[in-house]
């Protein structure tokens, strides 16, 4: 087996996930290290100088699009994947905005990471849907950009979307809806 010269960060706060994609991504060939928080992020960034993250979207006590901005700083010439089980057009939106290179929903395989990686550009023949979301993802979405323009804040955003805070945090706990 041929090793890497490129050292790969995993930023991630679900340890089993982190254990299972640095051992997937060792056997590959290249130098892994993980971070399970922000703080912990940007030490591993500053000391290691990886040329390639992985960052989750949300971490325990943290955005990862509050990091990423952060990440590129301290290691600018990173290519940064971001990975969520919460995704949305506004998420994905912003974190390519912010300097990603790509966007992926969990769960995500080794293979999946590093596709994402090799990808420099759109692909214009991606399949479009043949149904408009439905209204439940539509709502998903708006309550996802809503709660972005508030730097997630709960109680603004529930403030905003005229919604008792209680009903909003239980909204958020869920998975996102499906198309």
């Amino acid at each position: 087996m041929q090793t890497r010269e490129e050292r790969l960060l995993i930023i991630d706060d679900d340890e089993v996930f982190c254990h299972v994609l640095s051992r997937a991504l060792t056997r590959r060939g290249y130098e892994v290290i993980v971070a399970h928080d922000a703080e912990q992020a940007l030490t591993m960034a500053a000391q290691y100088s990886p040329s390639m993250a992985t960052l989750d979207l949300k971490l325990e006590n943290s955005s990862g699009l509050k990091l990423l901005p952060e990440l590129l700083t301290t290691s600018p010439h990173c290519r940064i994947v971001v990975l969520t089980g919460y995704s949305s057009i506004a998420t994905a939106v912003e974190a390519i905005k912010l300097g990603a290179v790509n966007y992926l929903c969990k769960p995500v395989d080794a293979d999946d990471v590093l596709i994402a990686f090799e990808r420099q550009s759109g692909d214009p023949d991606i399949e479009l849907a043949d149904n408009p979301p439905s209204i439940n993802r539509i709502t998903w979405e708006h309550i996802q950009k809503v709660l972005q323009e508030h730097d997630g804040n709960i109680s603004a955003t529930a403030r905003a979307l005229g919604m008792h805070r209680r009903t909003l945090q239980r909204k958020l706990q869920k998975r996102p809806v499906r198309r």
